[in-house]
């Protein structure tokens, strides 16, 4: 009986396929991390601009369930909501009906009111 002497063959992976491996893994745990932390933000900019929103709302519906009839021009304030100080300017324009006026809300988050998060137009009457 003869005796085959031969190479014995390895059946694992080498070096550069593991290595290839891993740079994958690593670029796609990259790019992962990357849009998780994008919709973080997204969700907190969207809350603030639905926020922003009501209080526009808020502030047109005391308008116009005040007694007194909106004046021409701007004015500015702010309001509490949700544990935050929301910045806003109204500004409210005469329309072609004398008994109505339109009234625009510009809501911002900062005092300085550089960042405008949402406008809002709605109309007053008498």
């Amino acid at each position: 009986m003869m005796k085959r002497s031969g190479l014995q063959q390895n059946t694992g992976f080498t070096l550069i396929e593991v290595m290839v491996a891993l740079t994958i893994i690593a670029i796609s745990l990259g790019a992962l991390l990357n849009t998780s932390g994008t919709q973080a933000n997204s969700a907190t900019y969207l809350k603030q601009k639905t926020l922003a929103h009501w209080v526009a709302a808020n502030e047109l519906a005391q308008v116009r369930i005040a007694k007194e009839f909106p004046g021409r021009g701007d004015k500015k304030g702010s309001t509490v909501m949700a544990n935050h100080e929301w910045f806003w300017v109204r500004t409210t324009k005469e329309t072609e009906d004398k008994d109505a006026r339109e009234v625009t809300f510009k809501v911002y988050a900062d005092k300085e009111r550089t960042n405008n998060l949402t406008t809002l137009i709605g109309y007053a009457t008498r």
